[in-house]
């Protein structure tokens, strides 16, 4: 007898144009941040997420040319024949779990670098680039240069049909292709048949859509990816202006629409600011305008809800970079009625800030991402040892309950001692703030997994001593008791302690505790030199406490480091609304004042209450402790106590040393590499 799933419909072949998936799931294109250079990484994190259960798994941005090179982000490039050996072995790896592949072709145009080719910018006006940090200009585009982006985009095209792809991209997204620049009146101030009026404006992306559908011939489906609406850009698209317009004007030519916002930041908003499906306001429209399939993204993690919104009508196909990142066997999860075993993305962006610095992604739900290849590792299959042994964990916060779900799926007795009274650690205390509770999955999904393990026990209000962890006489004891947040001015920018007695000195551990709960509304400074996100969440709890905050910082931006997953604008966005005042270049001094760094004169702000994001202290008392060190041979320490970081840092940590552990009694592997040799 067939039994049928609520999800039935998720596993029903689609088809795009002509070929067809296999099911409604489909890995978006994004960045790996291995790049052209490190090809087996790449192709490795790609094939997970086919053997995952992702019924099409598409290649990220892909440089057609030498003119559009972005430099220091590693993308992929099909610049010429030379590049065809990787995408072929990409192709097959990807094919090999019958999945379709797909490969994003695009020209940067006025956001390329072109550092290393030496070559200038380009672009439909000669404007400024549209990267800051690049003192260029992009030079205008004349007919012969039309001419020739558009031979080489078809060029790409050939190259990609031979590589074998099933699906190719025409980009027109995030802000970040050629195609975008002439369609948008910020960017175009042409006069000829390529600028002014919408159609001129529309028309080299028709052409290259035209041109692209003409080389592949039927061979292989051709996708659009278009952002229907540019939410931060003043005159940008519109989902119900100019946005709207391109879809009706192209709305049966290609044989997939995949459909976003741009630009970036708001293509991939944080759950901090956004509800998974957030996208769907601005993209359920495009479905009543083709009979072509859509594919579209949001953070989708919920079955329930991709069943919904295909039934709705309103999408195709469930588009994932995030979620996909964050569970490569999220469909596979699903077909198999284990949906409680999928790995959630959390919407931290991590994953997205790693893009900045150029390196391979990471991600605070899987720590395996990005090492399929460099070390063996695979996200459902840890590493089995011959001989069952007992580890006892001290600390349940995100690098102990890593450490040991890594060790109990390995087969092994684990034991996890939690002086709190609940798990989680800092994960737990954090994903009470304004916009974290996202953030709790990391604790929830490892506690759950736990549970369903024999052997395996997780105690609540258990402090151990020494004698305690002695007597237990575990194979193995880790040390996962994290850190705190200091009080002595130690930050990013100041590395001596400061004495204060004129302010009621506050840390973000008394803010998380309720410490100052019985505060009367009152005003308070927070003082950031973390630079991340705890300052700017400390103050929107504040303010919706109701008391008044000054934010102080000796950085030029409000929570620096968030340019880099994308929140810095939203953050600011919301502070502003919900009245904060702002005090950047200021310095904490010797004499507790305020150093303002521009004029380098001294002021005071009269405010006792004082929150001090900075620093943080490793508890690793227990593992410092001699008649410990001497009395257990295998003790290792992972996460914030061995180094304070962020809690993807932590997670992966924690992995880590699970895998040290069982792997203690075998040579270290070398860690691969991928070296080029001509």
């Amino acid at each position: 007898m067939t039994t049928t799933s609520p999800y039935d419909i998720l596993f029903t072949p689609i088809k795009i144009g002509p070929v067809t998936a296999p099911n409604r799931f489909f890995a978006s294109p994004h960045s790996t941040g291995h790049g052209w250079t490190e090809p087996n990484g790449a192709i490795a994190l790609r094939a997970m997420k086919a053997e995952g259960g992702w019924g099409t798994v598409a290649v990220g941005l892909t440089e057609i040319s030498p003119n559009s090179d972005y430099a220091n982000h590693p993308m992929e490039r099909i610049w010429d024949n030379s590049d065809l050996p990787r995408h072929i072995s990409q192709v097959n790896a990807i094919k090999k779990h019958g999945a379709l592949a797909a490969i994003e072709l695009g020209h940067g145009g006025m956001q390329s670098r072109n550092l290393t080719t030496g070559l200038p910018i380009v672009g439909p006006s000669n404007l400024p680039a549209l990267r800051p940090e690049i003192p260029s200009q992009s030079q205008e585009m004349d007919l012969s240069d039309i001419h020739l982006f558009r031979n080489q985009h078809k060029e790409a095209v050939k190259r990609s049909v031979e590589a074998g792809y099933d699906i190719i991209y025409v980009y027109a997204a995030h802000g970040l292709s050629i195609l975008n620049h002439f369609l948008s009146i910020n960017t175009n101030k042409r006069s000829d048949q390529y600028g002014g009026t919408f159609s001129n404006r529309i028309r080299l992306l028709q052409e290259v859509l035209e041109d692209t559908l003409d080389t592949v011939n039927g061979k292989c489906a051709v996708a659009l990816r278009f952002g229907v609406a540019e939410p931060d850009k003043l005159n940008g698209l519109c989902h119900n202006g100019e946005g709207r317009d391109v879809v009706e004007a192209l709305s049966e030519l290609p044989d997939l629409w995949d459909v976003n916002l741009s630009g970036w930041p708001k293509d991939s908003q944080s759950a901090r600011f956004t509800q998974e499906g957030y996208q769907q306001n601005y993209t359920s429209f495009v479905k009543s305008l083709t009979t072509k399939p859509v594919v579209g993204v949001g953070r989708f993690t919920s079955p329930d809800l991709m069943v919904s919104v295909i039934k709705k009508k309103q999408l195709d196909l469930i588009g994932g970079a995030r979620p996909s990142i964050a569970d490569p066997f999220l469909p596979s999860k699903i077909k198999d009625n284990s949906i409680e075993n999928i790995r959630e993305c959390i919407g931290c962006n991590v994953c997205v800030s790693m893009d900045a610095y150029g390196v391979p992604v990471k991600c605070t739900q899987n720590p395996t991402i990005s090492e399929e290849w460099r070390k063996d590792w695979h996200p459902e299959t840890p590493p089995i040892t011959n001989s069952r042994e007992s580890h006892l964990i001290i600390g349940a916060g995100p690098a102990g309950l890593e450490c040991g779900l890594t060790l109990a799926n390995a087969g092994h007795k684990v034991t996890i001692a939690e002086a709190r009274d609940e798990p989680g650690g800092r994960v737990t205390k954090e994903g009470n703030l304004p916009g974290l509770s996202s953030w709790l999955r990391v604790r929830d999904y490892r506690v759950y997994q736990l549970s369903q393990k024999n052997d395996t026990q997780l105690y609540l209000s258990s402090k151990m001593t020494v004698n305690d962890i002695i007597e237990f006489e575990s194979d193995t004891v880790s040390i996962a008791t994290g850190a705190k947040w200091r009080n002595d001015w130690i930050g990013s920018t100041n590395f001596e302690e400061i004495k204060t007695k004129s302010h009621n000195l506050i840390t973000p551990d008394d803010i998380m505790s309720n410490k100052t709960s019985n505060i009367s509304p009152s005003s308070f400074i927070v003082y950031d030199d973390d630079h991340y996100y705890m300052a700017s969440v400390i103050t929107e709890k504040l303010l919706k406490d109701g008391h008044s905050v000054t934010y102080v910082t000796p950085l030029p931006t409000i929570s620096t480091w968030t340019q880099y997953t994308l929140e810095q604008v939203a953050i600011t966005e919301k502070l502003r609304s919900l009245g904060a005042n702002f005090i950047l270049n200021c310095k904490m001094t010797q004499n507790q004042g305020f150093l303002n760094l521009i004029d380098n004169k001294n002021f005071e702000i009269n405010i006792k209450n004082l929150v001090f994001v900075g620093a943080k202290s490793s508890n690793d008392e227990l593992f410092r402790d001699k008649k410990l060190m001497n009395s257990i041979k295998n003790i290792f320490l992972t996460g914030d106590c061995l180094a304070p970081r962020t809690i993807q840092a932590a997670v992966l940590s924690g992995h880590q040393v699970a895998r040290d552990i069982l792997n203690r009694e075998n040579k270290p592997k070398p860690l691969k590499r991928e070296q080029t040799i001509h």
